[in-house]
């Protein structure tokens, strides 16, 4: 009888065990997915809807709180661990983007990519609209995880705002495996090639995927660095629109 009731209190202690270890989780959980939203210019949100902020649980001004440390946290991860962020190959660093909020927004620099056919494009070329940015790899997992919510919302914005993908071609990534990636994938956005790394200098892509937000105006708003889901990607995208 006294064996019994020490098991069932070691089965009740168990399960108390596994209930809060659940709840820690999902506590945690919801603090990294606002963490990896940080905020680049002091004004961004203006035009985002407040019952959307109370939705989220959160105000633009948590989001200015977070920064580059919390962002990056443990982001060495490979294709089989399926963490948040993938560190990028033979990426060389640069000057990152300032994360200065004083009054006036940064323009955000400028680069030159590559199309398919191999057709110059610079960032600049696509202002006047708001700008989705993302950085990836085709043997990023993390990248790969979040692509159907950056194409879905493509196409939900189709014409509104745009939606540049540049692939960190070198090293691991050829022009022909990312090709062969989106292809096979079925995605229709745009895709843009760093052949020559001047992207990946620029903006000192050393972990992937990373996406900034933009607005009309060519100001940087926002980065999210690792990958996002579709809630995370349209609070991004309500501030630049």
């Amino acid at each position: 009888m006294e064996n019994k009731k020490t098991l069932l209190i070691l089965v009740l202690a168990f399960v108390v065990l596994l209930a809060g270890a659940s709840a820690l989780y999902a506590q945690l959980s919801r603090g990294q997915d606002n963490d990896n939203l940080a905020i680049l210019d002091p004004n961004a949100g203006a035009n985002t809807d407040a019952s959307q902020d109370a939705a989220d649980g959160e105000s633009a001004a948590e989001g200015a709180a977070t920064d580059k440390d919390n962002a990056t946290e443990g982001d060495v991860t490979d294709d089989a661990a399926g963490g948040d962020e993938s560190v990028a190959d033979d990426t060389p660093q640069g000057d990152e983007p300032s994360d200065d909020t004083e009054e006036q927004a940064t323009v955000a620099p400028d680069f030159t990519v590559y199309d398919a056919e191999g057709n110059a494009a610079k960032l600049s070329d696509y202002f006047g609209k708001p700008i989705v940015l993302n950085f990836w790899a085709s043997w990023c997992g993390p990248c790969k995880m979040e692509m159907p919510e950056f194409q879905d919302k493509y196409l939900e914005y189709e014409g509104e705002v745009i939606f540049l993908m540049v692939n960190m071609t070198g090293g691991r990534e050829t022009l022909t495996s990312a090709k062969r990636f989106i292809e096979e994938s079925g995605y229709t956005f745009p895709v843009l090639y760093d052949t020559k790394e001047d992207a990946a200098m620029t903006y000192a892509v050393y972990s992937l995927p990373t996406t900034y937000f933009l607005n009309a105006e060519g100001h940087l708003i926002a980065r999210a660095t690792g990958a996002i889901d579709a809630t995370l990607l349209q609070r991004g995208i309500d501030m630049i629109r």
